[in-house]
């Protein structure tokens, strides 16, 4: 006997059968396979979540950190699953999520929380970090099924570098600067913010920085040598909400003053937060990308 399946039921197995299918994702530590569509989801990335949420993706927890205002509605409708260094493995085994997604501060996590569900790293990191944001921007659009708007977003972010790269173009060199409190650090084109320089074609005001995390420490004697026609400054402690001298207290020295960037105003503080705690995500680029122009253009 013949049983004839009806179409509204067949198209329900089939659609079934798609969310089921597995897709195969570039992660920082190579490529992992995991089951296509996750219904429940922890972001313990900011730079993921930032990206995700582009996408209209709901996140079901996120960690404890610092407010990102621009991504309040979306921590506000998630639960929390710990910080970004400690995640709360009992809330995460409460919530049985499909997949975590972990990358930067909680990427020494992904082994323990691979316990509890399927996680993959997702780490964006170094001077070619607009190739990592396009690639992760691809990456989750076929995840979660949304890869036109995937794709918007991934034109939007090219036509935004293409306009900060025509606003930055014959202005001179840059010098990016870091405050902490008090102290000062520099960065360069092979350091996490050193897309600014390579995405840009906006050159170094000191070529031979140091490739560090943390940046290379700096003096003001050191700022006013090397005399930067612009300083870009991002202010740790704002971004992540710490009381201290703010950065352009710190900055307001004769010496710093006494630079082409000072002597012409072209002293830009970007805002602090996505940049540094949100790096890679493609709103928190264009958010940057948008100040640059400005600045610049300004």
């Amino acid at each position: 006997m013949t049983f004839r399946i009806p179409l509204t039921l067949a198209c329900l197995t089939l659609a079934g059968a798609a969310q089921a299918q597995d897709i195969t994702l570039n992660t920082y530590t190579g490529e992992a396979t995991v089951a296509a569509q996750p219904e429940t989801i922890a972001v313990l990335d900011a730079a993921a979540i930032d990206t995700i949420s582009a996408l209209g993706v709901e996140i079901d927890a996120v960690p404890e950190m610092p407010a990102l205002p621009y991504l309040a509605d979306v921590f506000a409708a998630a639960g929390r699953a710990g910080t970004l260094f400690e995640p709360d493995f009992e809330a995460l085994a409460v919530l049985g999520p499909d997949l975590i997604i972990a990358g930067g501060r909680s990427s020494a996590q992904v082994e323990p929380l691979s316990g509890i569900a399927p996680t993959v790293d997702m780490t964006i990191w170094g001077a070619e970090m607009v190739e990592q944001t396009q690639a992760r921007i691809a990456d989750y659009g076929a995840l979660f099924g949304r890869e036109a708007i995937a794709a918007e977003l991934s034109e939007a972010l090219t036509t935004r570098l293409g306009e900060a790269a025509a606003a930055v173009a014959g202005q001179g060199d840059a010098l990016i600067l870091l405050t902490n409190g008090g102290n000062v650090s520099a960065y360069g084109a092979d350091s996490r913010f050193g897309w600014l320089h390579t995405a840009l074609d906006l050159p170094e005001a000191y070529p031979e920085l140091d490739d560090e995390t943390h940046g290379e420490a700096v003096s003001f004697e050191f700022i006013a040598e090397v005399d930067p026609d612009w300083i870009i400054v991002i202010d740790r402690a704002a971004a992540i909400g710490q009381d201290g001298e703010a950065a352009a207290a710190t900055l307001d020295n004769p010496l710093v003053a006494s630079t082409t960037a000072g002597e012409s105003g072209q002293i830009l503080y970007l805002s602090s937060g996505p940049l540094y705690l949100a790096g890679g995500g493609v709103q928190s680029m264009m958010l940057t990308l948008d100040e640059i122009i400005a600045g610049f253009g300004g």
